[in-house]
């Protein structure tokens, strides 16, 4: 059986506590990977400035050139892969195995990562503003118009706890790399396969290998990343949110809760905005937090929800390999069958409409796993507590709401796509505090730009800008 040990800067460490990586509708084991505990990682994070240090041997030109040549070996190639190998077919088949995603989705994935990777330059051209990347390595620089200007890294790591529902997110990590930050992170235990694969990538590359830890392991080994590294990624849930709001050592990343407002100059052509509106809701099995999971307009609702529940409330469950399978399996069932209980506590609620109820049983439970097949609400008021919620599968609520209460009433707001042309509404849209990416026009949610921040810019949260003033020495006497 394949064995995945810690990486501890670099150098591989078989543990002697493993743990297995199992198919989520068989339970067959995949993998076994070596469990590392808090002390081993708060003893490796006191070393963690080699790991920048050994960053610093490159420039950043030459990193992202590097970059560049892993995204085509991570979308490509044969990798090293623990004690064995692994090329793409066999990363395809082994995630999708261990997370319940289809395969289809997986490349999918793959190939975002990919795409950040390889344009690695414009996307950091576009995050630092232009700014010369060698000021960023030295700390200080002359940007061209006469003053110095200095940004100073303010960890030599950057530590992730990684999540198991969507390999898309690690495109959020990938700039540390050619910033010269090294990476301490914890993969998720049924989706270690992209962080592993993603470093082999890195270190076939050329990148050094003492840049980079992996910490397999329960939650002391990710707490002890976020205890202590200086800046630290996490994804989790809302309550998760709260745990770390307000805190500038950690950047936390959960539930988008991503809305397409439909303006009244508009919303009596809400047909012409139909496909927009499926794809945002259904695609990667609506895993993300860039997925739709509400529809707000004045009017039309009642038909709006009715014409997505009939593209989307006959979609079933079929194999992952189906290139037609739109459905990710749930591979804790309890977080299915828990899911579907919060939601026939909404569906209680006066003013709330199940608009899929005639396509079919939505939970489908097996012996290993569950699916939630899809799910559209309708929604008479922004007061219903449906109006506020986001679950982990195609799920949607249509809220019918008057266009001058929206802004005041969405809530936070990862991704907004306005549907206007009244100007008045979508200079509002763009003064809103709650909206992290504003879509202006027909955009799906789960279209991202990445030349453009997604819940915050890297390079602010790694770096700070600070004064640096230089004098010349006076010579000295003879």
């Amino acid at each position: 059986m394949l064995h995945l040990p810690a990486l501890r800067w670099g150098k591989p460490y078989e543990s002697l506590e493993k743990q297995h990586v199992v198919h989520f509708d068989t339970g067959a084991p995949i993998a076994e990977v070596s469990q590392v505990g808090g002390g081993i990682v708060q003893r490796d994070l006191r070393s963690a400035g080699k790991a920048r240090e050994a960053l610093l041997q490159l420039p950043p030109d030459d990193l992202i050139e590097r970059c560049k040549q892993a995204a085509v070996l991570f979308e490509s190639a044969t990798l090293p892969m623990g004690d064995g190998t692994q090329d793409v077919d066999q990363f395809v088949h082994q995630q999708s195995a261990s997370t319940g995603l289809p395969e289809h989705m997986c490349r999918a994935n793959m190939a975002k990562n990919a795409f950040v990777l390889s344009h690695m330059d414009q996307i950091l051209d576009c995050l630092t503003r232009g700014l010369d990347l060698s000021i960023l390595s030295r700390g200080y620089g002359e940007e061209g118009r006469g003053v110095t200007v200095s940004y100073q890294a303010q960890s030599p790591i950057l530590g992730a706890v990684l999540p198991n529902n969507s390999p898309g997110v690690h495109t959020l990590w990938l700039p540390a790399v050619p910033l010269q930050v090294g990476l301490a992170l914890k993969p998720g235990s049924q989706e270690p396969w992209t962080p592993y694969r993603m470093i082999a990538a890195f270190i076939e590359a050329g990148i050094p290998r003492e840049a980079f830890g992996l910490y397999p392991g329960g939650h002391d080994a990710g707490g002890a990343i976020l205890a202590k590294s200086p800046k630290s990624m996490i994804f989790g849930s809302a309550q998760t949110l709260a745990q770390y709001a307000g805190n500038p050592r950690v950047q936390a990343h959960g539930p988008g809760f991503s809305k397409i407002l439909l303006g009244d100059d508009i919303v009596d052509d809400w047909p012409q905005y139909l496909d927009l509106m499926v794809e945002s809701v259904l695609s990667n099995s609506g895993r993300s937090c860039i997925n739709c999971s509400g529809i707000w307009a004045s009017r039309h609702t009642r038909e709006i929800a009715q014409a997505i529940a009939e593209q989307i409330g006959p979609v079933d469950v079929l194999p992952p390999a189906d290139p037609q399978s739109k459905l990710a399996a749930f591979t804790v069932p309890a977080m299915a069958t828990g899911t579907y209980a919060m939601i026939q506590q909404d569906l209680a609620e006066a003013g709330v409409t199940d608009m899929t109820a005639e396509y079919g049983d939505k939970l489908i439970e097996k012996e290993h796993c569950a699916y939630l097949r899809p799910m559209v609400v309708h929604a008479d008021s922004p007061d219903r507590g449906v109006a506020a919620k986001e679950y982990m599968f195609p799920f949607v609520s249509v809220v019918e709401c008057p266009q001058k209460d929206m802004l005041a009433r969405i809530g936070p707001t990862l991704i907004g796509t306005v549907l206007s042309q009244d100007q008045a509404l979508v200079s509002a849209a763009s003064r809103s505090v709650d909206i992290d990416r504003l879509n202006v026009g027909p955009i799906p949610t789960n279209r991202l730009n990445w030349l453009q921040p997604h819940e915050g810019n890297i390079i602010d949260f790694l770096f700070r800008s600070r004064a640096y003033q230089i004098a010349d020495m006076p010579v000295a006497a003879s």
